[in-house]
């Protein structure tokens, strides 16, 4: 599933002059709490505490970050689906737990479909092909022409078995024609390591953790996964200018809350939200962590996530990728 980055900014930014009809509805009276679900510095953090500070602003409460980490983010979704249906807490979701966690038997004690509601999406995230220098590819095209020609000879890291990177990576696999060896991790942060230090050649990443080591040339970056050229990055090929069009993919995060959350409590926001991604200094600073700000409705959605949900099904079924 690709959003369009562009069209969701526009519409995003309709809502802003629509936040003060909604402070009638429902106005918090206290702090809010944000659960990110994975640990400080990633993706997921980074475009929570930027949206969580504009939403303090726009909302006259603060916006709390608490990173409650674990099982691969099973233990801040849990906290968030156990919370109180009031509107006081919030879930920075991912596509992990919505569409690929549920296919691989993950996340067992929660379901995410029923006990979470969506309030709006907040980033899109292209993912990026890099290599270690001492393969010794400069394009994608030479990778390919590498990796076809010695099958199984090299590994690829990722952040866990039936993480976004590992799936990500076994599409661009079955697109592209070629076979690598798994190399799972826990965490990406080892994972970038080793890919450095050589013992690793190839990694699927999402820009936020890899830009600094691409910019400082310990790692070489070769494609991207979006639907346009990655603005930090703009001489990379998209993975449709190299041929490998089916394999274009982007993650996510969205706003979630506990079921049963009042409608009011929701509307206002999702309100709040969709503001903040409209902001011209939240998407500055999104855009040089390598994500795009967007913000649409709950029925939006809803529609992306069956949509990524069958997409990446079909895939965990077809490549036999199981979590022992």
């Amino acid at each position: 599933m690709n959003i369009d980055r562009r069209g969701l900014l526009a519409a995003a930014g309709l809502a802003a002059p629509s936040l003060a009809l909604a402070q009638g509805a429902w106005q918090p009276t206290r702090p809010i709490r944000m659960i990110v679900p994975f640990a400080p510095g990633g993706s997921t953090d980074v475009g929570g505490r930027l949206i969580a500070e504009r939403m303090g602003e726009t909302l006259g409460q603060s916006v709390v970050v608490e990173n409650r980490t674990g099982a691969g983010g099973a233990v801040g979704v849990e906290a968030a689906a156990r919370s109180a249906p009031d509107g006081y807490t919030i879930l920075v979701a991912t596509n992990g737990a919505f569409t690929l966690a549920p296919h691989l038997g993950l996340m067992r004690s929660v379901d995410v479909r029923r006990e979470l509601s969506m309030v709006s999406l907040i980033f899109t995230s292209d993912v990026i092909v890099v290599v270690n220098p001492r393969l010794g590819v400069n394009s994608i095209g030479e990778f390919l022409t590498l990796a076809r020609a010695q099958p199984g000879r090299l590994s690829f890291a990722t952040s866990g078995v039936g993480s976004g990177t590992h799936i990500f990576t076994e599409l661009f696999m079955a697109v592209a024609g070629i076979q690598m060896v798994h190399v799972p991790y826990r965490g990406s942060g080892q994972a970038m390591a080793d890919l450095v230090n050589g013992t690793v050649q190839v990694m699927l990443d999402q820009p936020a953790s890899s830009i600094a080591q691409v910019r400082q040339g310990a790692i070489k970056a070769l494609a991207t996964s979006g639907m346009q050229r990655l603005p930090l990055l703009p001489e990379l090929p998209t993975f449709t200018e190299a041929g490998l069009g089916e394999a274009t993919s982007q993650s996510w995060g969205s706003i979630a809350v506990p079921a049963g959350t009042p409608p009011a409590a929701i509307e206002r926001l999702g309100v709040a939200v969709r503001e903040a991604v409209s902001h011209p200094p939240v998407v500055a600073r999104m855009a040089a962590a390598g994500l795009d700000a967007a913000g649409n409705t709950p029925a939006e959605m809803e529609q992306v996530i069956a949509r990524d949900y069958e997409r990446w099904g079909k895939l965990i079924r077809e490549r036999n990728i199981r979590v022992d």
